[in-house]
């Protein structure tokens, strides 16, 4: 597949990084010649220097005969240019756009992308998604890392195996023969920095992050087996009113179940705006880092609090600062991931990278075969795919245990119909099925083969 990627930032570095490592053939566009210079000395792409909007440009990255177009700069107004220009000089079939501005993805002019209009297939929106990622953390305080699947009955939970973890230094084939009708696998593990795809004898020790994929009704015996609380979220404190604090704290009010919520933003305007937006919502004008303002939002009395402004050090010092005002727990929007090494020792439960959250997002509508979901774990060291299982697939009618699966691929769930059923070596593979996969970043190349679609599908 041909791909021209236009903006080379992280976002753009990413996907570059993603699918050049996939033996695609991508082209990096960018305007600072420096960041297309990184991206062409580090990967295997070819890179050119200019605005990606340009038709000549893009004529020069060889958008005559791209398969797709991904418009990741930092400027809406670019990407969506970028997109009609593709569309229109060169018929470029496929186009994605990472749009931020919250007035171009209001639902009532959502006829703005249509293909005679401004001719974007995908929009993705960086906000909307982390937004999104923060409930999800909310919803599942234990974990550290949450991402759901399978039209929301499954999900995908991050586990920190601590001392009084009741089934540390127990194999995991022994956990499937102790815990039957728990439909419930340990997918990956990482120890001491290194993250794999575990075998039936490996065992859980304590200090292990492991990644468990559980259907919905069974997470609160999963937790427990894992030894966390389920804990209900009822009054949260959100340290930044921009548009992702406004879009989470919207959909907060949303629930049927109250939340009660507070809001610190230290900048006025936004502050006012936030304010205006929100019916149910106490926002407070000032610092988040000011002990004074925390007493006056009662953090002590709060169940998380939710540090989302646009400063990774800011929301860091937020949630120390909260903690130790007594908030039992804190999440971080970080979006340098050398800052995740210092999580443990700062006492901070859970972070939340936008960049992770927008690559999983864009490589969902890249992906072949009928993928219906793709999540990126840690600095894109694996994946979890959701893809359904079509005719022509390798894999169809066959037995889990007969399919000759890569060591670093693990199958966490699979859907029969409306049915979720736990793996076993035993169970087939059908048409029509959709199957969770956890896979190593190398072994995806393999998993796409063992999905793919033959030719009469397209």
């Amino acid at each position: 597949m041909k791909v021209i990627i236009c903006g080379a930032g992280q976002v753009g570095w990413q996907i570059a990084r993603h699918l050049s490592g996939e033996r695609n053939d991508v082209t990096v566009v960018d305007n600072n010649a420096d960041l297309v210079r990184r991206a062409t000395d580090a990967l295997d792409v070819q890179g050119i220097a200019g605005f990606a909007s340009y038709p000549d440009v893009l004529d020069r990255a060889g958008a005559r005969d791209a398969d797709m177009v991904i418009a990741a700069t930092h400027s809406d107004e670019v990407n969506m240019v970028t997109c009609q220009v593709a569309h229109s000089v060169f018929s470029v079939p496929r186009k994605i756009a990472r749009l931020r501005a919250q007035s171009y993805l209001t639902a009532i002019y959502s006829d703005l992308y249509r293909r005679d209009h401004m001719p974007i297939d995908v929009v993705i929106s960086p906000e909307r998604e982390v937004a999104e990622a923060a409930l999800q953390r909310l919803g599942s305080p234990s974990a550290f890392d949450t991402e759901v699947f399978h039209d929301g009955k499954a999900q995908l939970l991050g586990i920190t195996i601590e001392d009084d973890c009741p089934v540390v230094n127990t194999p995991l084939r022994q956990l499937t023969d102790l815990f039957s009708t728990l439909r419930a696998i340990v997918v990956g593990v990482r120890r001491e920095g290194t993250l794999f795809a575990p075998e039936p004898d490996d065992q859980l020790f304590v200090g292990d992050d492991c990644y468990v994929v559980a259907v919905n009704e069974d997470v609160p015996r999963t937790l427990e087996v894992f030894g966390k609380a389920l804990k209900k979220q009822e009054r949260v404190v959100l340290v930044g009113g921009g548009n992702v604090g406004l879009a989470v704290a919207t959909r907060l009010e949303d629930r049927a179940e109250r939340v009660r919520v507070k809001v610190i933003e230290k900048n006025r305007v936004v502050a006012e705006r936030a304010a205006d937006r929100l019916e149910r919502t106490i926002v407070l004008n000032g610092d988040g880092l000011d002990s004074a303002l925390l007493k006056e939002a009662n953090i002590d009395r709060a169940d998380a609090v939710l540090c989302v402004t646009d400063d990774d050090k800011t929301n860091m010092l937020a949630a120390v600062r909260a903690k130790a005002e007594g908030c039992p727990m804190a999440i971080v929007l970080v979006n340098d991931p050398t800052m995740v090494p210092l999580m443990a020792p700062l006492g901070i439960d859970a972070y939340i990278n936008p960049r992770t959250t927008t690559v999983s997002s864009i490589l969902r509508h890249i992906r072949h075969g009928r993928v219906r979901g793709v999540y990126s774990i840690g600095d894109a060291e694996a994946e979890v795919i959701e893809a359904e299982v079509l005719s022509t697939s390798p894999i169809a009618g066959k037995k889990i245990g007969e399919i000759d699966f890569p060591e670093g691929v693990l199958i966490g769930l699979i859907q029969k119909g409306s049915k979720l059923v736990k793996p076993s070596g035993s169970l087939r593979i059908d048409e029509g099925d959709v199957i969770t996969i956890f896979s190593m970043a190398s072994d995806v190349p393999e998993v796409e083969r063992l999905l793919q679609v033959s030719i009469d599908f397209f």
